[in-house]
């Protein structure tokens, strides 16, 4: 199970440490943050203990309200469930109860100044790239067109030149060799690089180029939806099919099926120029846009005159 220390969560977002100082290496497990409304009041039936506790002014100020006897065994109820760690919004004051509490438990406590709900958004979207379940798949990663695409084939096939033409056409790369693929949802797939190839591709013959350097950082995306999955092959005579649509194939990365095409490679193909292609026409799909079914309707209309 993929996990992140509270301290990179102090990094990322710039929190004040309250209480805990020293536990900070508390381990996160969990996509999800959580306001512990219903617990204070004692009702802990389904408690997401595992995930990192928010505390906006609604349980603040119903904390501040409490008689101190009340207000300890509410505080204390919460935190013997010991989760990684609280954080505070809104940059609120008064503190010193759950201070005594966190520091006893060994919990960090933090603080921000951001407003609960746009706080609560940036950690959700933080921890769900951060713990989602990933694979690395030896390919490139592009997007052409605002359309993320991983493009595979044996070494050597020419993955790398085909990046490196489009490139010359406007489009962006985001991982070249080895492509990490993030599961962030049942529908989603989220292709990136692995810090180490960032930025960087490899051709054959010419060596490593840094293309921000080269091309400038508009050549570089840092990471992008995977929508299509395309497969560079060899040529292969009498192979190509020449229907007027395929039946959609798809390839399966944990769980989530993407659309995937295969290309065949032959001197004189314009193989960037069919990938933009692929991707014009998987936009069309996704607006409900069916080029074959539109052509078939006009022989039937025509046909029907006659």
């Amino acid at each position: 199970m993929k996990s992140i220390q509270v301290q990179q969560l102090v990094e990322e977002f710039n929190l004040e440490v309250l209480a805990g100082e020293d536990h900070r290496e508390r381990t996160i497990t969990k996509s999800r943050t959580h306001r512990p409304g219903l617990e204070f009041i004692g009702y802990f039936d389904f408690f997401p203990m595992e995930r990192v506790q928010i505390l906006g002014k609604k349980e603040i100020n119903y904390l501040h309200q409490l008689n101190e006897q009340e207000r300890d065994i509410r505080i204390g109820n919460v935190v013997n469930y010991h989760p990684p760690c609280f954080i505070v919004t809104s940059d609120q004051d008064g503190l010193t109860y759950l201070k005594k509490y966190c520091h006893a438990e060994q919990i960090p406590l933090l603080r921000t100044k951001e407003a609960t709900v746009d706080f609560m958004a940036k950690v959700d979207h933080y921890l769900t790239r951060k713990l989602a379940p990933e694979i690395a798949v030896h390919g490139v990663c592009m997007n052409v067109l605002g359309i993320g695409i991983l493009i595979r084939g044996e070494s050597g096939v020419g993955k790398s030149e085909l990046a490196h033409t489009l490139l010359g056409r406007g489009h962006r790369l985001v991982a070249d060799d080895i492509v990490v693929l993030k599961r962030l949802s049942h529908k989603t797939i989220l292709g990136t690089h692995n810090d180490k190839n960032k930025e960087f591709l490899a051709l054959r013959s010419v060596g490593l180029l840094n293309i921000v350097r080269a091309y400038g950082s508009r050549a570089f995306q840092d990471e992008t939806r995977i929508s299509l999955d395309i497969k560079l092959s060899k040529w292969e005579k009498d192979s190509l099919h020449n229907e007027l649509e395929f039946e959609t194939q798809y390839r399966d990365y944990m769980g989530v099926s993407v659309p995937s095409i295969e290309i065949q490679l032959q001197p004189g193909r314009d193989v960037a120029g069919l990938i933009e292609a692929a991707a014009n026409n998987w936009y069309l799909q996704q607006q409900g846009y069916s080029a074959a079914e539109d052509f078939m309707n006009r022989i039937e209309w025509q046909d029907g005159d006659d």
